[in-house]
C-alpha cells in the first residue's frame, strides 16, 4: 500500500506539519506514479535500495512492495518520526540524516551487490549530489533520480543538446544517462510550479578515460575551465594550460572547436596530449 494525496494531506495535518520551502519539500501523492518509479528502477527481491528523500514514506512504500530491502534517508527531523511510523510494517529502514553529509562507506557496508539509489531531489542539491555520489560512491551502480526537467536535460545531456555541460562530460565519464520518463506537477503535494523527468543514471565498469593515463581530477579541471567559457574557440578559453599546436593535433581536437563540442572521450584525448611529455612544446 502506498499513500494517496489526501493520505498525505491528513498525515501532514495529525502531526502539526508542512512541506518546508528550504528543504524544496514536494511529496508525491499518487499510488500509480510511485509504483511505475518502482517499476523504473527495474529493482526486486535481493536487491539493496537507497532512497534518498523519503518525505512521508509514499515512494518507500512502493520500493517496499517489489522485495527489495530498502534504507530510506530523510534530512527533516520533524518528519522523521512520522516516515519511521509510515513504513514500520514494511520493513524499511529509515536513517536521518544529509545525504550532501552522509557517510555513505557506513551507510551501504557491508560490501555486497551494487546498490540502486532511488530519490526525488530538489532542485537545490540535484546536480552536485549526483556528481558527488559519482565522483565518490563506487558502491552504488544503479541511480534513479527524480528532479527538475532542465537538471534532468543537463544530466542526460550528450554532444549537441542544448542543455550539454559540465556536469554532462562528468556523468559521461562515469555512467551512461537518460531521461526515462516525465512526472507531472498534478501528483505532487503541494504542487510545484516547475516540470520534472525521471533520470537512469548506470555506473560504467570502468571511467570513459583511464585515470591512469589523466587523473579525473586534472580531466575535470580541464573541463571546467572550457565550459566556464563556453562561448570561446577551446584554443582562447584553456590559453592558461599552455595548449599549442602539437596538442591539438595530437588529441585530434580543432582548436577552433569549442566545449560543447567535445564529448567525453575527446577530453580525454586532450587532457593526455596536455599531460604527455612526449608531445611537442
Amino acid at each position: 500500500m502506498t499513500l494517496s494525496a489526501r493520505q498525505l494531506r491528513e498525515l501532514m495535518a495529525d502531526n502539526g506539519l508542512h512541506p518546508s520551502r528550504a528543504l524544496g519539500q514536494n511529496f508525491v501523492g499518487d499510488p500509480n506514479t510511485v509504483r511505475r518509479i518502482a517499476r523504473l528502477a527495474s529493482i526486486g527481491p535481493g536487491d539493496r535500495v537507497v532512497e534518498i528523500g523519503a518525505g512521508l514514506g509514499s515512494l518507500s512504500l512502493a520500493l517496499a512492495e517489489t522485495g527489495a530491502s530498502v534504507t530510506a534517508v530523510e534530512v527533516d527531523r520533524y518528519l522523521v518520526p512520522v516516515l519511521r511510523s509510515v513504513v514500520a510494517d514494511a520493513g524499511v529502514a529509515v536513517v536521518e540524516g544529509d545525504a550532501l553529509h552522509l557517510d555513505w562507506q557506513e551507510l551501504l557496508a557491508p560490501p555486497g551487490p551494487p546498490w540502486t539509489l532511488v530519490a526525488n531531489l530538489p532542485y537545490n542539491i540535484a546536480t552536485p549530489l549526483v556528481a558527488d555520489l559519482l565522483d565518490e560512491v563506487g558502491a552504488i551502480g544503479r541511480m534513479l533520480v527524480m528532479v527538475q526537467r532542465e537538471v534532468g536535460e543537463r544530466l542526460a545531456a550528450t554532444v549537441g543538446d542544448p542543455a550539454y555541460g559540465a556536469v554532462s562530460v562528468k556523468v559521461a565519464y562515469w555512467a551512461s544517462a537518460r531521461i526515462a520518463g516525465r512526472v507531472p506537477a498534478s501528483v505532487f503535494v503541494p504542487q510545484p510550479k516547475v516540470e520534472s523527468v525521471l533520470v537512469a543514471i548506470e555506473r560504467h565498469p570502468r571511467p570513459a578515460v583511464d585515470p591512469q593515463v589523466v587523473p579525473a581530477g586534472d580531466l575535470f579541471a580541464l573541463v571546467r575551465a572550457g565550459f566556464a567559457q563556453r562561448r570561446k574557440m577551446l584554443r582562447r578559453s584553456l590559453a592558461a594550460f599552455g595548449v599549442d599546436d602539437g596538442v591539438w593535433e595530437a588529441a585530434g581536437v580543432a582548436p577552433s572547436a569549442r566545449a560543447e563540442e567535445l564529448d567525453v572521450a575527446a577530453w580525454g584525448r586532450l587532457a593526455a596530449a596536455i599531460a604527455s611529455p612526449v608531445v611537442a612544446r
